[in-house]
């Protein structure tokens, strides 16, 4: 329900309605970008642009390697596929030159965020898996939301 130029949900509490506001969202945690060699991507991003680049990561559970390019508002995250299986495996055969494959906005409670966000749109799992950084996220379906890959993850308070 649209009230007073923001969003409200309306709780059920006994027989009444109360207006309760979404799980609020924070800034953004990462851009995420496939490529399909990660050590020449990192050493391009460090290389032309000056950045830190974090040391490789392998992800098995997500099928993926990773390096984190640090930058002074953000993250960008350099994703290679793990193998054939991976996700990102299949976003380079259709973008043989990679591209940004997601974004990550961070949220505070990832539970309380599913359960908003999944009455509204598809999220593409029932549980939060455990991210980059060892903390939960979960993917909202991009034909959602405006054509783009979004990760929801959960920060540390």
């Amino acid at each position: 329900m649209w009230r007073g130029g923001r969003w409200a949900l309306q709780v059920v509490v006994g027989r009444r309605f109360t207006t309760a506001p979404p799980p609020p969202v924070g800034r953004l945690n990462h851009l995420a970008i496939a490529v399909p060699d990660l050590d020449a991507a990192a050493a391009r991003y460090r290389d032309v642009l000056g950045v830190k680049c974090s040391e490789p990561l392998s992800l098995p559970e997500h099928g993926v390697r990773v390096v984190f390019v640090e930058l002074a508002n953000t993250k960008l995250e350099l994703l290679e596929p793990l193998g054939d299986a991976s996700p990102i495996a299949a976003f380079l055969q259709k973008n043989s030159a990679g591209g940004i494959h997601h974004i990550c906005l961070e949220v505070t409670d990832i539970h309380a965020s599913m359960a908003h966000v999944g009455k509204r749109v598809r999220l593409l799992d029932k549980e939060p898996k455990t991210g980059a950084h060892g903390l939960p996220v979960v993917f909202v379906h991009p034909k959602d939301m405006c054509g783009v890959l979004t990760e929801l993850e959960e920060m540390k308070g």
